[in-house]
């Protein structure tokens, strides 16, 4: 199985760390959440996931993605138009997601620095967009890479590093603890931004 998800090569390495993972839980079931909270060993994995999925919540992805129209139009692009473009932006997020390859560390530190200066320039050309006719253009090539490097990073990211930190007996729980916790953070912000816009 593991050759034909991998290909050929000397896959030994992993075939060990299954095996010594299979022998380190035999027979012991699935943690529940609780067991997940008061067991000290994966305290840190936990914590790690949690500083992870909040802030792929407090990047601003999800404002984006609800002022993209809004920009699209002062750009002035038709709203006949803004469907395609937006078709783009998903396209974009997938393709990006896609072809991630690099380390964990090197996709998240690096596409963390490139969204943050993405949305300081888009900070700055939505505040001048009245000012020159192609500024609003540039709104629009910022809400791209900004996606772009949300895909190639935390998107890309958080999916697995469920699976990489947690073992097998806790990885329902942490699945569903990640899942709330976004949630949560998703109701919540979406909710208080509003107030603070």
């Amino acid at each position: 199985a593991v050759k034909q998800l991998w290909g050929e090569g000397d896959h030994m390495a992993e075939m060990d760390d299954m095996m010594a993972e299979q022998e380190a839980i035999c027979g012991e079931k699935a943690k529940s959440i609780c067991d997940l909270f008061r067991d000290k060993a994966v305290r840190w994995q936990l914590i790690t996931l949690f500083l992870v999925s909040s802030c792929m919540q407090l990047i601003g992805i999800n404002v984006v993605y609800s002022y993209a129209y809004d920009v699209f139009i002062k750009a002035g692009i038709s709203p006949a138009q803004t469907h395609y473009v937006s078709l783009g932006v998903g396209i974009t997020e997938i393709l990006s997601t896609v072809l991630c390859v690099t380390g964990r560390k090197t996709l998240m530190w690096k596409s963390y620095t490139v969204m943050a200066l993405t949305l300081g320039l888009l900070t700055v050309t939505l505040s001048l967009q009245d000012s020159y006719s192609w500024i609003p253009y540039c709104s629009v090539a910022l809400i791209f890479i900004f996606i772009m490097s949300f895909g190639v990073g935390p998107a890309g990211v958080l999916c697995s590093l469920t699976t990489e930190i947690f073992i097998q007996s806790y990885r329902p729980a942490a699945f569903v603890f990640n899942g709330a916790t976004n949630w949560i953070q998703l109701f919540i912000l979406g909710f208080l931004f509003p107030f603070i816009v």
